[in-house]
């Protein structure tokens, strides 16, 4: 919190513009200078039709992607001038991510894909088990550990998707459609999960939806139109 006793921007976005082939005549700007801050512990709901450019948005609030010119901030950081290495390191350790595909790996149970961040930072494979475990418990499915994605229904695998996004307790969920593939009593499930663990935690998190009734249950919304964002 600032001196005012206001929480401060976790995310800050400065006059980011993102072009796709630059250097091409067919080159297409997708954002024209966005200026955004999200702070600490909201949630917030990005909208805008169909291709304006709000998974682009996510994209570079998640490090996926770079601007082609501005800044993006996580409190004090740049990560601008970061290798990609480096941003990755950054990414595991700060934010989870869910997408409209789960994105699941098919072959691994609904407790071993969630360990596998875990895994991949080195941390201890019975720590990581007990830490999925935990988190798998808390979203309804602990006792599905053992299932395949194959064998769980999609609110399942979602539910895994979002446990394994959790796995290294980041400070930012990012969620691109998270209920795109779903149906609607599913999808608001997953939602009211969402609203209950950023109240629980003080998680913060950014959902893009084109969905008007899920934007509504969000504390904030913006809207992504003609390459800029306002407040709606």
């Amino acid at each position: 919190m600032n001196e005012n006793g206001e929480r401060s921007p976790i995310i800050s976005l400065s006059k980011v513009v993102k072009i796709y082939n630059p250097q091409r005549p067919n080159c297409v700007e997708v954002l024209k200078g966005v200026d955004l801050d999200v702070v600490s512990g909201e949630m917030l709901a990005v909208v805008g039709a169909s291709g304006v450019g709000k998974s682009t948005l996510l994209h570079l609030m998640g490090t996926l992607d770079r601007p082609t010119s501005g800044t993006i901030r996580f409190g004090a950081l740049d990560v601008s001038g970061m290798d990609n290495i480096e941003l990755a390191r950054f990414r595991n350790r700060t934010i989870g991510f869910v997408f409209q595909f789960h994105h699941l790996l098919p072959e691994f149970t609904a407790l071993e894909n969630t360990m596998m961040p875990a895994l991949i930072s080195r941390i201890s494979r019975p720590e990581a088990e007990a830490g999925a475990k935990d988190i798998l418990e808390r979203v309804g499915l602990g006792h599905r550990t053992k299932h395949k994605p194959g064998e769980l229904s999609g609110g399942e695998q979602q539910r895994v998707a979002l446990a394994r996004a959790l796995m290294m307790k980041p400070e930012i969920l990012l969620a691109d459609e998270p209920t795109g593939n779903l149906d609607a009593r599913t999808g608001e499930q997953i939602i009211d999960l969402l609203i209950a663990l950023n109240s629980e935690t003080n998680l913060t998190t950014v959902i893009v939806t084109h969905n008007t009734t899920i934007a509504g249950k969000m504390f904030r919304r913006v809207m992504v139109e003609n390459g800029l964002v306002e407040e709606i």
